[in-house]
């Protein structure tokens, strides 16, 4: 064996280091976050603040998990504010003509994965670059909402049922934390040991050789923006059950946040490689640095800028991580 050969080999501690490099980045990174606004405000630390924190985070970690999904194809989606304003203020409107919620819930999930998969189909069946569809679908779904609420709130009134889906609690937890948190345990189950999974990230790794072995490739491309749909739809369902209304405004800068968080985490932009714990951190970290620079009483302006470097400096390091990987690792010895 050669020296570069033991080197690539490592022990098993360097092995399982390189392999989970970037979660373990974004750990350490989290926790560092919280010790800084521990430090710098009396209020981060308190029950009601980390409340929320999960709160208002689990949206953004629902539509997170189904992006990871898609990044891992070596897609993006662009448009999943606009799926939500859309899903939202749509809710909010049947709602307001007495429709019982849970029928409009299931509804608003139907036409959430509907939305995903025609974007879908564009990407996989027409071979339009994920980018251009996605970045179409953000302005025309977002100016369906414009047209449907002609830039008015919708207010939602007397459906205590659906107003606890965004406002209660079960067992001290809010419940859409709770629904997050089930959200992705459900995308990591998918990952880690069902067939549709490692599809997915055989589709990711090389869509062709995938093709070849006879997957369903295209289907499976497909199928990711459907399931971002529908993580859509229930962001947008949990948003105006918090709120009490619906708002073509709803989730503006959203996909900037999810990307973040789903980059930040782990996630290769090439295709073939993710995690959904580092999707939970990085989740985590966007919500615990946008309340912390609040309590800080910085501009909440400031967080864009936050998070824009967040994107860039993660995107580089994403890079960097890859190709070392790819150049000095287990597949080059």
């Amino acid at each position: 064996m050669t020296a570069y050969t033991e080197r690539a080999a490592g022990s098993p501690v360097a092995d399982f280091l390189s392999e989970h490099a970037q979660v373990l980045s974004i750990a350490v990174f989290f926790l560092a976050c919280l010790i800084f606004f521990s430090v710098t405000t009396d209020t981060f630390l308190t029950l009601g603040n980390i409340l929320n924190v999960l709160r208002q985070a689990a949206p953004i970690l629902v539509v997170a998990v189904a992006m990871t999904l898609v990044i891992i194809t070596g897609g993006i989606d662009l448009s999943v504010g606009s799926q939500v304003a859309l899903v939202n203020a749509v809710a909010a409107i049947i709602l307001a003509m007495g429709y019982p919620w849970p029928v409009v819930a299931v509804g608003m999930l139907a036409f959430g994965a509907l939305l995903g998969m025609a974007q879908g189909w564009f990407v996989a069946y027409q071979g339009i670059p994920a980018f251009i569809v996605t970045l179409a679908g953000l302005s025309i779904l977002r100016g369906f909402a414009l047209y449907l609420t002609q830039g008015y709130s919708i207010p939602i009134k007397d459906v205590p049922g659906f107003f606890a889906i965004g406002r209660g609690e079960f067992l001290g937890m809010p419940v859409p934390a709770l629904i997050a948190i089930l959200v992705a345990v459900v995308g990591y189950v998918i990952i880690a040991y069902t067939k549709y999974g490692r599809q997915v990230v055989a589709v990711g790794s090389n869509l062709e050789a995938a093709r070849r072995v006879g997957m369903p490739a295209k289907w499976i491309v497909a199928s990711v923006y459907m399931v971002s749909g529908i993580a859509c739809a229930l962001a947008g369902l949990l948003i105006a059950a918090r709120l009490g209304s619906g708002s073509s405004n709803a989730a503006v800068g959203f996909e900037l946040q999810v990307i973040a968080a789903v980059v930040l985490g782990g996630t290769s932009l090439m295709g073939g490689r993710g995690s959904i714990l580092g999707t939970v951190l990085g989740t985590l970290t966007i919500a615990v640095i946008g309340n912390g620079l609040i309590l800080m009483h910085i501009s909440p302006f400031f967080t864009q800028i936050v998070t824009g470097a967040i994107i860039l400096v993660a995107i580089w390091l994403n890079t960097k991580i890859f190709t070392t990987n790819f150049r000095f690792g287990k597949k080059k010895a």
